[in-house]
């Protein structure tokens, strides 16, 4: 990984890059925008040839969705450990969840007027559960058991699938357990194309949820207002920020953690200790080699993996906001302090015992976070976003009445006789 110090001459220029904004390329834009107007176009027929394109999945109209077939095979080969486990994190999942969502409420506001809020589940909506690599089981959790807690009836899960044209196991039982009520065979911005347009044979959602690779993340931005979305999740990343307090076996341990995920992934430490850079980086050598997958975590950390010795914790803080971390590691001695200072991050995790991955699969929030610098604008999924809220305002005459001088003063000033005359008319009767 790429170690820079605050003494060193590119500096200041690698600090200004990690205050990114994630921006699509031309290239992803228009490849995005050609498979969202085929699946627009072609409906099933899209979907088929692109899985096939892509997948290398020999899919019919008919084998789009997961059978009832397939659905008791998956609960039958699965470990009884395995069920505990899924059991155990949808258990946290659901807890967290009910603390977050949103109550209904009314009062009078100063006129006499019954003024509310209510909050009701959305009807039908999609998850986006990745494929690749290793089946995301987790993934499937923190974003289905979600919707499952908020009550929403109609949950459909899209995942690809490779040549054999299979749902793996675990990840399908997981689905299940977290209240996927369909599961569609299909990846890639086709499928969030297929969820946010509808096909004959897929029904459209009101709002997509999940992470995905550049190509999911820009078919949810090119489709936002066709259906509404949870946030822009792409490759995955962390930032350990800490004092000479840091435990360098926890520090690495974590940083090699996040680089398994590969791809454009992003694992970043700062400190400003010397010492205990050094040791972190010795630590990385030592148990990378005790890894299965070494050479690919190693490849990933040359690409996205960097060191950074600042001059101070007030610097690594203002570092920290500019960079929006998915997830952060903050192990400092003045934890409290330091931790009002943080601004941007998508998720949090204190002092060396902290391990992110407890988070990733088992604590309770959501692992789906913002990345690329989008945590300045966005948050991370929470159960409120399953649910539609309403207004709700009633009147009675007296409070009509009271409200009329400024009516009448909203509408003299905007042009609007009609307004004024609407409320008006019913004082007077």
């Amino acid at each position: 990984m790429r170690v820079i110090s605050y003494k060193d001459r590119g500096y200041q220029k690698f600090v200004r890059s990690l205050d990114r904004r994630a921006e699509p390329s031309r290239e992803l834009e228009e490849t995005v925008a050609g498979i969202v107007d085929e699946v627009r176009v072609r409906g099933d027929r899209a979907l088929i040839e692109l899985t096939r394109k892509f997948d290398r999945a020999k899919l019919t109209a008919g084998s789009l969705f997961v059978s009832e077939e397939e659905f008791a095979e998956a609960e039958a080969a699965v470990r009884p450990s395995t069920k505990r486990a899924i059991r155990a994190s949808r258990r946290n999942i659901h807890a967290f969840a009910k603390e977050s969502m949103r109550k209904d409420w009314k009062r009078k506001n100063a006129e006499g007027a019954v003024v509310g809020e209510r909050f009701v589940p959305f009807d039908r909506v999609g998850i986006y559960v990745p494929g690749g690599k290793a089946p995301l089981v987790s993934t499937a959790l923190m974003t289905g058991a979600f919707a499952q807690a908020a009550r929403v009836p109609e949950i459909v899960a899209a995942t690809p699938v490779g040549p054999t044209g299979r749902v793996n196991a675990e990840l399908l039982y997981a689905l299940k357990q977290a209240g996927a009520t369909e599961v569609l065979k299909v990846g890639g911005a086709q499928a969030v194309a297929a969820l946010a347009l509808g096909t004959r044979s897929v029904g459209r959602v009101d709002k997509i949820f999940g992470p995905g690779n550049a190509f999911v993340v820009e078919a949810k931005r090119q489709l936002v207002g066709a259906v509404s979305i949870d946030l822009l999740p792409g490759p995955s990343e962390v930032l350990v920020v800490s004092d000479t307090s840091g435990d360098p076996v926890c520090i690495a341990a974590d940083l090699l953690a996040q680089a398994e995920h590969g791809g454009d992934s992003v694992a970043g430490f700062v400190t400003n200790s010397s010492r205990l850079l050094k040791r972190v980086e010795k630590e990385i050598d030592r148990q990378l080699q005790l890894l299965s997958r070494s050479n690919y975590i190693e490849e990933s950390l040359k690409k996205g993996g960097f060191a950074l010795l600042v001059p101070s914790m007030d610097e690594a803080v203002r570092i920290c906001n500019q960079f929006a971390p998915e997830h952060l590691s903050l192990v400092v001695r003045d934890e409290r302090r330091r931790l009002a200072q943080i601004r941007t991050a998508g998720a949090i995790y204190l002092g060396n015992a902290s391990a992110i991955a407890v988070g990733d699969f088992l604590a309770g929030p959501s692992h789906t976070l913002p990345t690329g610098g989008a945590g300045k604008s966005f948050s991370g999924l929470r159960a409120d976003q399953f649910q539609r809220r309403t207004s709700i305002v009633k009147m009675d005459i007296a409070s009509v009445k009271k409200s009329l001088p400024v009516v009448q003063e909203f509408a003299r000033m905007e042009g609007l006789d009609a307004h004024g005359e609407s409320v008006r008319l019913r004082v007077e009767r």
